[in-house]
């Protein structure tokens, strides 16, 4: 596991849940928005070992419920699987963040998780530019399709830049989620971002949400914003 850092607790990470984050290094995707820039460079120091956080998790014990992993793209670990059931073992939940362009990762992962929270960068159309990268969207599809049937707890997320979605393209997201469990919508911040350009972006106002959400609100069990 190449990590680039830790959180030791989270109240908002994990649903109802109190968490350690781990961040992974390295990621396919070169989202212009990513506020997590530090985490592209594989070559860097290693923040921690994955033994060594497994001995800090044996401190936690009773004091967290969980480890939410993240990155970067953590499905670029190759022992990903093996450090997530020694989480397991340890007696804590665990919660993976992914960009769902490995479903054949994900399938393998699905059955040693209890929740995966999976960026939907926008319809389809719009994936290469938006994550500046060479993507094979029938991946990113079929990830969709095993988290929906996996039976364990899950989310689709949106972080939205108002240059590049259109009320439209929610429609399309809609369609192409249609039925899931949860869905939502997160406000692009403009701070620390991986492109500097993206700084002078923005997201959409209060009442421009408040008409996408009502527009798609149906094809959703849970649909929700998050500042």
């Amino acid at each position: 596991m190449n990590i680039g850092g830790i959180q030791k607790t989270s109240l908002l990470d994990y649903p109802e849940k109190i968490s350690a984050i781990v961040f992974t290094k390295g990621c396919n995707f070169r989202c212009g928005y990513c506020h997590n820039p530090e985490l592209f460079d594989t070559q860097g120091n290693q923040e921690l070992k994955a033994s060594d956080f497994l001995e800090f998790l044996k401190t936690r014990k009773g004091k967290l419920d969980a480890v939410v992993i993240t990155g970067g793209e953590p499905c670029l670990q190759k022992d990903l699987k093996e450090f997530i059931i020694a989480i397991k073992k340890l007696g804590f939940l665990v919660k993976l963040d992914t960009n769902g362009s490995f479903p054949e990762i994900i399938e393998k992962l699905l059955p040693h998780i209890d929740y995966i929270a999976m960026d939907i960068k926008g319809p389809l159309e719009k994936y290469q530019k938006i994550s500046s990268s060479q993507i094979d969207t029938e991946k990113i599809l079929k990830s969709i399709k095993l988290i929906k049937n996996s039976g364990i707890d899950y989310e689709f997320r949106t972080t939205v830049v108002k240059s590049q979605l259109k009320i439209e393209d929610f429609e399309n997201i809609a369609q192409m989620l249609k039925g899931a469990k949860k869905y939502y919508l997160q406000k692009f911040v403009p701070a620390k971002t991986l492109n500097p350009d993206f700084t002078k972006e923005n997201t959409y106002s209060e009442n421009e949400f408040a008409v996408i959400i009502k527009t798609i609100k149906n094809d959703f069990k849970e649909l929700k914003l998050r500042g």
